[in-house]
């Protein structure tokens, strides 16, 4: 568990770090909204085999227009999930969760699909391929529903808000309570539990949908494993964001102290692979190169150079050791 509670511990950084840009203007409030409106729609829906690119899945939310050649349903799946999205802004000041949240949600998302099943719960036994474990029985939903609402209501204000969303998103998954469409729901309903407790939401590529699966299954017996991939996602998607932020002209060069120098000094790439390894101190090269959609050459060139400038340094062995970002109070 310490491992966790240390990726708490970075994603409040991080969160710290965020809300130095606050406030912010009512137009980059909305360029924002709209970049992960597109941006979450695209990844959960190509998480359960959408054939939508991203800038496919932006033209179609967006511009209203079909992509010649792609299903009719990737369609309706994106326009719904955009829609839903659009939901969990409505409600995330409101108070407390209802089962009428997510119906609405299922419903506002399916509703293409199919009208009838949209927004109820399931009626039939469904078996989740890949898994040893079976959902709730079709008698048992909506009390399995109503032991959901009333236990994240309990504690909304008690859990530290990443394993909120975590646990919100696994236990409903566990209950599957609609005959399609849960997966994209409970993404949902993860990253409104986020939303509510001043976080950023947390996007999940389709590139790690094995060790999002994987983690799940094995939430079942050890539901940590489950929370820490959540907070990889939570911290990943921060990092995007405060990326996104140091881009801008107006930025507050204050957020850059939590380094030893000025982050002007290094290229963009070296900036990406010093905060990823101030994330992920453990990751190896293979794994920095996947977060960063660098080679692994690229990394341990990048690596070597931020060494040799007194960015980072090695704690411990090769095998067994981890790289530490050098502070700036470190080198004075």
């Amino acid at each position: 568990m310490k491992e966790i509670t240390d990726k708490f511990r970075k994603a409040d950084e991080n969160n710290r770090m965020l809300s130095a840009y606050r406030p912010l203007p009512p137009e980059t409030l909305k360029s924002l909204r709209e970049y992960y409106r597109v941006g979450l729609t695209y990844t959960s829906n190509a998480l359960e085999g959408n054939s939508l690119t991203e800038s496919e899945t932006k033209v179609v939310i967006e511009d209203g227009l079909t992509i010649e050649g792609k299903p009719l349903r990737d369609h309706y799946e994106a326009v719904g999930h955009a829609k839903a999205y659009d939901y969990v802004y409505q409600i995330t000041e409101k108070e407390g969760l209802t089962e009428e949240d997510i119906l609405n949600l299922h419903r506002l998302f399916y509703q293409q699909i199919d009208a009838e099943k949209a927004g109820h719960y399931r009626n039939v036994k469904v078996y989740i391929s890949g898994s040893r474990y079976a959902v709730a029985a079709v008698s048992k939903i909506p009390t399995e529903m109503q032991k959901l609402v009333k236990w994240y209501n309990a504690n909304e204000k008690k859990l530290h808000p990443i394993e909120l969303a975590a646990t919100l998103h696994q236990r409903f998954v566990f209950i599957h309570p609609f005959v399609d469409g849960n997966g994209r729901v409970a993404r949902l309903l993860m990253n409104l539990a986020l939303l509510r407790n001043g976080f950023t939401i947390a996007i999940i590529p389709a590139i790690l949908r094995h060790e999002y699966i994987y983690s799940l299954e094995t939430a079942h017996t050890r539901p940590e494993v489950f929370t820490d991939f959540i907070a990889d996602r939570v911290i990943a998607t921060q990092l995007d964001l405060l990326r996104l932020m140091r881009d801008d002209d107006t930025v507050n060069d204050t957020v850059n102290d939590t380094v030893k120098s000025d982050m002007s000094a290094l290229s963009k790439t070296e900036q990406k692979v010093l905060a990823a390894i101030g994330s992920f101190p453990d990751y190896s090269y293979e794994k920095l190169a996947e977060f960063c959609h660098l080679s692994r050459p690229t990394i341990a060139r990048t690596i070597k150079t931020l060494q040799s400038r007194e960015y980072i340094c090695r704690v411990g062995s090769d095998k067994t050791g981890h790289w530490e970002v050098v502070k700036k109070e470190d080198k004075a």
